[in-house]
């Protein structure tokens, strides 16, 4: 009777009372949905966004559209269902619908779907694949990019040659010039291109698309990261302007990219409209009454990291109107405001990225959102449709009606973290080089005790001029370690983004430096101010730079640590800078030229050159299809270990890049790092 009765009461608890809470696991990392590409409709009453979802068995992402009310009063429902991903949402203008893109049909082509109901029909029967697209204000036409060979006549030509290079027994790729790979693809001759493709009354494709940029010798939108933020219409869709950089020689070494104007039925070749800048221009696009354009502008030629300001300029004259020049912070996304008065814009900012309103008439910019990422977001006349996601949330979508406050709109992984207890975040500041205030965090197990005493997981950022900030990561994520018991400490050191362009501007040159001297004084730092991290047990992790960095860590540093992770490091800066793509990268930061004119800077911070000092484990992960840090750069750094005789392992993904990205090689890529940190940091 006792058993039954206890029976009886257990069925009675809700499913959370009887379920074990545990930390964050790889499987959760990879099979959380993800929520990005928000759109919200015309008019501001319904958003539109991409969710993918994880097939563990199939080993696969898919992604759908989804749909939900700006007032939250209803719930999500999903627009499509098909096995093939359907993402790249653009409302119609009249807001009955929404286009995208679809792999259904057998190859990646525009679809609509009335968002009333009814099927989703196909608007694009091209032969080549579309990579982006935005439908014209009026509705009448498409702007959409592909990638063609720039001698051919047609799309069909395109389409031969690529069969007939799939059906030959030959080969082999002949190349004139650089680049020859980008990102994790070989280039084949294909060149990206502008295209306006008509549409008719029953929103259906009609006549031949025509090429828009077919006279530049430029990636429109650029490879390999690219996209629909490369190009704009004009409110009366008589104009299309696109970002784009003439490739020539010299585009591997070159960031000067440049806004462009050309008519949206290609009746007149494109016109530079910003020559006179010989750095970086982006993201044009029109306010809304189409008398102003705006972009984003850097101002030193070569320099990818250089802050980014918003230039607004009158259409009729081209004379200046507004600039945010003398604003410390590197604007991304934006979009102008229904009144066209003042734009929402994005920025980095002291280990947050929020949402700003910057007014064009001047004053101080107006901070939206505080902490956490903003990782997407659009807007509707008052209404502001934003991604937000923290160090303890994954992304899901919130609104801002006015100044009224923000609103939850999705739940999207509520029933997959029931069970989930996340580390708490703090950030924190300490003195760093040069006496600097530079800025860190430190996230606490999932179920830390007070009194208790935890090993550490000390991660340092990739990208040497980026942030690990209050974001959610899909791969270097600290709730992992965390959820394994470990204390995760990681530094925004000198050369990290949001805490000034000057800070930012401190990297270059010196990459082994203030930076090594920050991370240093940060995890004394941490360690002062949180007792309950054991220094003696902790390990350095780290991926790009943050792999240079350990490379760099073994052999200024040895006795830091009792492991390292090393994912994707930089070894030897001389076979680095001859076998990478993006050549201005390597140019800027060691000293402003090539290796052959300037050995002495690139070899000043080459860990290959320091490797008899080496003595720490070390962990090497790399992928066969990293062209921007090449494998040979890991495989060097595994045989150098090898050959000291210093305990190490080599992960290698003959079918990954830069990143880890399948679900199943990232699970495994965190069994292993988890395990090489308790082999040595557990006695």
């Amino acid at each position: 009777m006792r058993t039954l009765l206890l029976a009886v009461l257990l069925a009675a608890l809700p499913p959370m009372v009887l379920a074990a809470e545990r930390g964050v696991t790889a499987t959760d990392l990879v099979s959380l949905a993800r929520v990005s590409e928000v759109a919200l409709s015309p008019d501001g009453s319904q958003v539109v966004y991409t969710q993918r979802d994880t097939d563990l068995a199939a080993n696969r992402g898919r992604t759908d559209l989804w749909l939900v009310a700006s007032d939250g009063r209803s719930e999500p429902r999903r627009l499509t269902a098909s096995p093939d991903n359907d993402d790249a949402p653009d409302w119609s203008p009249d807001g009955a619908g929404v286009y995208f893109l679809s792999s259904r049909s057998g190859s990646r082509q525009v679809w609509y779907l009335p968002v009333t109901g009814g099927e989703a029909w196909q608007v694009s029967r091209l032969p080549l694949d579309v990579g982006s697209f935005r439908v014209s204000p009026r509705g009448d036409r498409l702007a959409l990019s592909l990638e063609v060979f720039r001698d051919c006549a047609d799309l069909d030509c395109t389409r031969r040659r690529l069969d007939e290079q799939a059906s030959s027994p030959a080969h082999g790729r002949l190349h004139e010039q650089v680049f020859v790979r980008r990102w994790d693809q070989w280039q084949d001759g294909r060149m990206a291109q502008l295209f306006a493709l008509a549409l008719d009354a029953a929103r259906s494709a009609t006549g031949a698309p025509v090429a828009l940029t077919a006279a530049l010798d430029a990636d429109v939108p650029s490879r390999p990261s690219g996209g629909r933020a490369d190009f704009a219409f004009s409110p009366d869709g008589s104009r299309i302007v696109l970002s784009a950089r003439i490739r020539g020689r010299s585009e591997p070494w070159s960031t000067n990219f440049d806004v462009w104007s050309v008519p949206a039925d290609g009746s007149a070749p494109p016109q530079n409209l910003t020559a006179d800048n010989p750095a970086w221009d982006a993201q044009p696009a029109f306010s809304p009454d189409g008398r102003l354009l705006a972009y984003l502008a850097m101002e030193r030629p070569g320099f990818e990291a250089d802050r980014f300001h918003l230039v607004v300029r009158e259409v009729a004259s081209g004379a200046v109107r507004f600039t945010t020049r003398d604003w410390d912070r590197s604007l991304g996304a934006f979009r102008f405001s229904a009144d066209g008065r003042s734009v929402v814009a994005v920025t980095d900012h002291l280990g947050q990225h929020p949402l700003w309103s910057i007014s064009l008439g001047g004053g101080a910019p107006r901070l939206l959102t505080s902490a956490g990422t903003v990782a997407g977001f659009d807007l509707a006349g008052e209404r502001i449709v934003y991604v937000l996601q923290s160090l303890t949330a994954p992304p899901d979508l919130w609104l801002q009606d006015g100044r009224a406050a923000p609103r939850r709109l999705t739940h999207v992984n509520a029933a997959g973290l029931t069970e989930v207890r996340f580390g708490e975040p703090e950030q924190f500041t300490f003195a760093g080089a040069g006496g600097a205030t530079v800025h860190g965090y430190v996230v606490r197990p999932w179920n830390w005790q007070a009194g208790a005493r935890y090993p550490i997981a000390f991660i340092v950022h990739g990208w040497p001029q980026s942030s690990f900030a209050n974001t959610w990561s899909w791969r270097w994520n600290p709730q992992i370690y965390a959820g394994a018991g470990y204390g995760a400490v990681f530094i925004d050191f000198h050369g990290s983004t949001g805490y000034g362009q000057a800070f930012t501007d401190s990297i270059s040159g010196d990459w082994g430096g203030a930076p090594l001297e920050d991370l240093r004084l940060g995890l004394a730092a941490a360690v002062a101010r949180y007792p309950w991290l054991e220094r003696e047990r902790a390990c350095a992790l780290g991926a790009s730079y943050g792999g240079f960095m350990m490379n760099w860590i073994a052999g200024q540093w040895p006795d830091g640590f009792r492991c390292l992770v090393n994912h994707a490091g930089l070894f030897d800066q001389r076979a680095m800078y001859y076998t990478t793509e993006e050549l201005w990268f390597p140019e800027w930061d060691f000293g402003g030229g090539p290796y052959f004119e300037r050995p002495a800077d690139y070899e000043r911070f080459s860990p290959a050159n320091h490797v008899l000092a080496w003595r720490m484990p070390m962990l090497v992960i790399h992928g066969a299809l990293d062209y921007r840090v090449p494998y040979t750069q890991g495989l060097a750094t595994f045989t150098a270990l090898q050959r000291r005789g210093i305990p190490s392992r080599l992960l290698f993904f003959p079918d990954e890049n830069h990143w880890i990205l399948k679900p199943g090689n990232s699970r495994q890529w965190h069994d292993e790092v988890l395990r090489w940190l308790d082999e040595h940091l557990h006695e």
